[in-house]
């Protein structure tokens, strides 16, 4: 059974950006989130929070995998990790989504989860700029999020779309469920049902 949602943790990690689409998760009781580090030893974010991975990279179980989502940082414009690009090939071979944000998406392309399916990022000048070898060009979509098969990415600034994308994903909210979190973040809009 799929039961967990993996977050992948590191020194330098954009905090922000997976907040609002795992607060959503955890509270729908359907997966349990899962902090997973390149070790178990403690990571800084960027907005100074200490984080506690619960287990690391090679601890992840393919077979149990809702979701891995993988939060921006600066750490990604180096070279990424050839141990989280092996582990996301082993992911999209199981079919399990896959959500990157931000740099992050430097990282689904490195591993090829791009070929043949729509994508976004910080921007297609972003992506050709610190891959010059990036290819995939013709599937590029211009858009703050965007859900293709078990892919989802987003531009840095599109936390909220993301969120959007992946509680659709996960079947956590229907569409209008889905449409009335995204008005009531991205625009202020509450909900008909909480106005008494």
């Amino acid at each position: 059974m799929r039961s967990k949602a993996y977050v992948l943790v590191f020194d330098g990690l954009a905090d922000w950006e997976p907040a609002l689409a795992m607060c959503q998760i955890r509270k729908s009781g359907k997966l349990e989130i899962v902090g997973v580090g390149f070790s178990k030893e403690n990571v800084v974010t960027m907005g100074g929070f200490t984080i506690c991975p619960d287990i690391a990279l090679d601890e992840v179980n393919v077979d149990d995998a809702g979701l891995f989502l993988l939060p921006g940082g600066d750490m990604w414009e180096q070279s990424g990790s050839d141990a989280v690009r092996e582990l996301l090939g082993r992911l999209s071979s199981h079919g399990v989504p896959v959500a990157a944000i931000c740099g992050a998406t430097l990282e689904v392309v490195r591993a090829g989860l791009t070929r043949g399916v729509r994508h976004t990022s910080n921007s297609l000048g972003y992506l050709k700029a610190v891959l010059p070898g990036y290819a995939d060009e013709e599937f590029y979509v211009d858009r703050p999020a965007v859900a293709d098969g078990n892919l989802i990415t987003a531009g840095g600034l599109d936390r909220i779309e993301f969120a959007y994308e992946i509680v659709k994903r996960l079947g956590i909210f229907d569409e209008t469920e889905a449409s009335e979190l995204y008005e009531m973040f991205k625009n202020g809009v509450v909900p008909a049902r909480y106005m008494v």
